[in-house]
């Protein structure tokens, strides 16, 4: 039995984590929910983490389960930006990743439409 949080082992027998209170899984279970790095695709990538957080947040709300790369490092002083940030989606999800994506910028298009009128 394995702990889903902090991915400690216990012996038979036990069923919650003794340190932070989970119900512990079978470490098949936690096998099976491990991350695999050829399941998943850069689906968008990005200059700002804050801007791959908002997609990420509507890909979730969507059914699409997503998580952001980013090697930025904002101790390290610098003059423009050096690094981009990557959106990656499982393969198995990259239609209804892609449909939603296109949604967001149309939606954002047309904002800025809207606004050049005022």
């Amino acid at each position: 039995m394995i702990c889903p949080k902090c991915e400690y082992e216990y012996i038979d027998g036990i069923i919650e984590c003794p340190d932070c209170g989970k119900k512990l899984i079978s470490s098949e279970e936690f096998k099976g929910k491990l991350i695999h790095p050829e399941d998943w695709i850069v689906v968008r990538t990005f200059y700002e983490v804050y801007n791959a957080e908002m997609y990420k947040a509507n890909l979730e709300s969507g059914g699409v389960e997503s998580t952001i790369l980013s090697k930025k490092d904002s101790s390290f002083p610098g003059v423009g930006d050096l690094s981009v940030v990557k959106l990656l989606v499982k393969k198995v999800d990259l239609e209804d990743a892609i449909l939603i994506i296109t949604d967001i910028e149309s939606e954002d298009n047309d904002l800025k439409e809207d606004e050049e009128y005022k």
